[in-house]
């Protein structure tokens, strides 16, 4: 299969698990694999430089500036962002070949779907589908931008659409899903206090109720079984939980004196 002039950039923390399927996605016609880790403690640099990988050592600064360092050491045209908990579909290699070597100079980059394999099924409804993704851009036209728990791919120029799936594996179980909501609230309850925002009450049970109601009903959560209402539930659920930070913060901080 002919390389494309395109770099695929991913940086990783333990993810020997995940990052074989995910390289073995795009290897074939991608012409340069760039891997930036941290703190690994498994085999997830050996893996990588098993594909060809060029893999780079560095402390971790935070997902989004993690990912433009991955990003600015990309040396081919085309640079497509990934996960290494995420997968390129045959659909979606595809159409991503098609577009690089259409070279089309009206588009700065490409955004295609992202779908979500939760309890033994695709999502294909509610919050989490379709999820465009921005992840295929011309190298120099854009960096990784957004808040510190949500970063985003920001460039600069009309971005295409492309058909099919860029697979998703978000956790392995219920566990390692709840585990991140804590380390999520830190960062959303850092970015709070920046912002010197005040706890609402009303605005919180409102805005986590909506939630529910938007992923489950109006989007056809339901049509996903189960793990459709998982989903909603959770999501309101984590909603719910990052806003009583700032109450918490605001009003249970200090103990109380002993009488």
């Amino acid at each position: 299969m002919e390389r494309l002039p395109l770099s695929l950039c991913l940086i990783a923390r333990n993810e020997e698990r995940n990052l074989e399927r995910c390289l073995q996605s795009a290897q074939a016609w991608v012409s340069e694999i760039v891997v930036v880790i941290n703190d690994c403690t498994d085999g997830t640099a050996a893996v990588a430089r098993r594909f060809g990988a060029r893999v780079y050592e560095e402390p971790w600064r935070g997902h989004r500036d993690q990912k433009n360092s991955a990003l600015e050491k990309a040396t081919q045209p085309w640079v497509l962002c990934l996960d290494a908990d995420e997968e390129v579909s045959p659909d979606l290699g595809r159409a991503i070949r098609r577009f690089v070597q259409m070279d089309d100079a009206r588009f700065a980059g490409a955004r295609f779907p992202r779908k979500v394999w939760v309890m033994g099924r695709w999502i294909t409804h509610g919050d989490w589908y379709p999820d465009w993704s921005l992840r295929l851009l011309r190298r120099g036209k854009g960096r990784w931008g957004g808040s510190r728990e949500h970063d985003k791919l920001e460039v600069q120029g009309p971005c295409a659409k492309l058909k099919g799936d860029l697979h998703h594996y978000t956790f392995a179980s219920m566990n390692q899903h709840l585990s991140k909501v804590s380390y999520f609230g830190d960062i959303f309850l850092a970015r709070q206090l920046d912002g010197g925002k005040r706890w609402c009450a009303p605005l919180v049970v409102l805005r986590s109720a909506w939630r529910f109601f938007r992923a489950y009903v109006l989007r056809a959560g339901f049509l996903d079984g189960y793990p459709g209402f998982y989903i909603a539930a959770f999501t309101a659920f984590s909603t719910f939980f990052r806003h009583s930070r700032l109450y918490e913060h605001q009003h249970g901080a200090a103990r109380p004196e002993e009488p």
